[in-house]
């Protein structure tokens, strides 16, 4: 399985490591890096997200900050291109569970 490394520019903010596949998402296993503590609260915010959004104002409102980090998966083997969080694929870490679909 693929694994990657989760990047805010040049700071590690964590590892994945895909396991397995629940379709359309790839679950992995997080490990937090150097940089997660600076990341975490708005991933956590994004986790606890649920219920009906009819207008999606709640969910642009958690996905908005996340988005501008501009934060990016490289794989670790390099056999694949980086892929930017929120545009190229979609990343919801919950704990040390990653759902990723891209």
């Amino acid at each position: 399985m693929t694994q990657w490394r989760r990047l805010r520019g040049d700071v590690l903010v964590g590892e994945l490591s895909e396991y397995g596949c629940d379709q359309p998402f790839f679950l992995a296993r997080f490990t937090p890096g150097p940089g997660w503590e600076s990341v975490r609260e708005l991933f956590e915010a994004w986790a606890a997200l649920t219920g009906p959004d009819p207008d999606g104002s709640r969910t642009v409102a958690v996905l908005k900050p996340l988005q501008d980090l501009e934060l990016r998966l490289a794989p670790v083997d390099g056999r694949q291109p980086s892929l930017q969080v929120l545009k190229n694929c979609i990343l919801r870490i919950d704990g040390s569970e990653v759902r990723l679909r891209y």
